[in-house]
């Protein structure tokens, strides 16, 4: 299953280099976007994927068993959804009234505008 979540992992981080190179700034945020989706699933990998047993400490012992899933990452992915769906809604707000204001959203045309501005 690790293998297959490396793949998936690899593939969305090229995917999101692609769309970050791009000139449009929708597909800019798409990009940052699906590449933190894929640190997600790396971080998730790296605290093991197993249902072998419950990540509790079993009573008159200091440490968890050997082979159970680390409950931190998986803790830590939900806190970053979260951030990272504010930084989506405020990006894309953000975008919006550049449209609004330029009528493009391509990087290079909103740069030569604001430079023709100057």
């Amino acid at each position: 299953m690790e293998t297959l979540i490396a793949l998936v992992t690899g593939t969305m981080v090229a995917v999101g280099v692609y769309l970050l190179l791009q000139r449009d700034l929708v597909r800019k945020i798409i990009g940052v976007v699906v590449l933190s989706n894929s640190i997600h699933l790396l971080i998730f990998a790296m605290g093991r994927m197993t249902r072998a047993s419950s990540p509790l400490i079993p009573p008159g012992q200091k440490y968890p068993p050997e082979g159970i899933a680390n409950p931190l990452s998986q803790a830590l992915i939900l806190t970053a959804i979260v951030i990272g769906f504010g930084l989506l809604a405020f990006s894309l707000v953000l975008i919006y009234r550049l449209y609004q204001s330029r009528g493009t959203v391509d990087a290079d045309a909103i740069i030569e505008a604001t430079l023709g501005d100057e």
